[in-house]
């Protein structure tokens, strides 16, 4: 099947589809995985406890003297995110079972690179994968391979074309170097040395960046920004050459940024920079190319019947 990527280079002025893809694909695809992953582990957790018959009687909140209880809270969460994150847990448990059965493999090699990738485009104000762990994020990375491998298994890529798309979109596997960076941001020179006393004297970061970080994002994330690199665009060039000079789990002094105010960065992971031979990232190439030829017909759902797969709802949804 010829690829859909060959009318891509028609304007000098417009990026390859293929590489604007590529781009965003690491974190994108990843989004409403994890969005469904949270609430089912969310409802789980409010769900209540089977010993306690009362549980769902519990009061949670109140408005004027009326009451509203856990049962009621459960409920509407289940109307408002139930079909969704019972798909999604049918969906993956499908794959896994399609994946043993068609004996599709994922390596740690194949979720290391997707990881490389997906932090060397993070964008810092996606903030979902930053709130993951990274024992986390690879189960989510492995799920997500899983899915691509499957639906794609029965779809040959020629392998000329993607030495030809490995050509036009080499820089993007010429990784710089990426720092996990957590910031506090205050408002004078005065303030930042205030910060810097309490670190020395065992405060913890990511409890004062709450408390003292004006900026609001990354100060409910403990003060972090993700991976940055020192070439970002979207990223204040002080904090970038702060960074470049610490190892992992080391603070910086207070800088001043270009608004004026004052920073003090800490990183928690350096991840030294990789340029990855055609060999390397073959397989995720394959991935990339074959996903771009899918049809709209092959969904997870239409896996279902073949594992005997049932739901609440009835029919599977495409």
């Amino acid at each position: 099947m010829k690829s859909n990527n060959s009318h891509v280079n028609q304007s000098t002025n417009q990026i390859p589809l293929s590489q604007r893809r590529l781009k965003t694909k690491p974190v994108l695809t990843l989004l409403a995985v994890l969005f469904v992953g949270n609430i089912f582990w969310f409802i789980l957790w409010l769900w209540p406890d089977g010993n306690d018959g009362n549980g769902g009687d519990e009061v949670v909140a109140t408005i004027d003297g009326e009451k509203i209880t856990r049962q009621q809270w459960m409920a509407a969460m289940e109307s408002r995110y139930g079909k969704e994150t019972l798909q999604t847990i049918v969906n993956e448990t499908v794959m896994e079972k399609a994946a043993k059965e068609y004996d599709i493999k994922v390596t740690d090699e194949e979720i290391d690179l997707e990881m490389a990738l997906m932090r060397s485009a993070q964008d810092k104000t996606d903030t979902a994968i930053q709130e993951l762990s990274d024992k986390e994020l690879r189960q989510e990375v492995r799920a997500q391979l899983i899915l691509e491998k499957v639906l794609t298994k029965d779809i040959v890529t020629d392998e000329q074309q993607m030495k030809e798309y490995y050509e036009e979109n080499q820089s993007l596997y010429n990784i710089p170097t990426t720092y996990r960076t957590s910031i506090i941001i205050v408002e004078s020179e005065e303030d930042a040395k205030s910060v810097q006393q309490e670190l020395e004297e065992g405060s913890d970061f990511s409890v004062l960046a709450r408390e003292r970080s004006l900026d609001t994002t990354s100060a409910s994330l403990g003060g972090d920004i993700g991976f940055i690199t020192t070439t970002q665009t979207n990223v204040d060039k002080s904090i970038q050459e702060a960074v470049k000079n610490l190892g992992p789990d080391e603070t910086s002094e207070p800088f001043v940024m270009s608004d004026g105010r004052y920073g003090i960065a800490h990183v928690k992971e350096v991840n030294d920079g990789k340029s990855f031979k055609y060999e390397e990232v073959k397989g995720h190439i394959e991935r990339v190319l074959a996903l771009e030829q899918l049809p709209s017909t092959v969904t997870p759902e239409a896996f279902w019947k073949e594992f005997d797969a049932t739901w609440f709802y009835g029919e599977a949804s495409s």
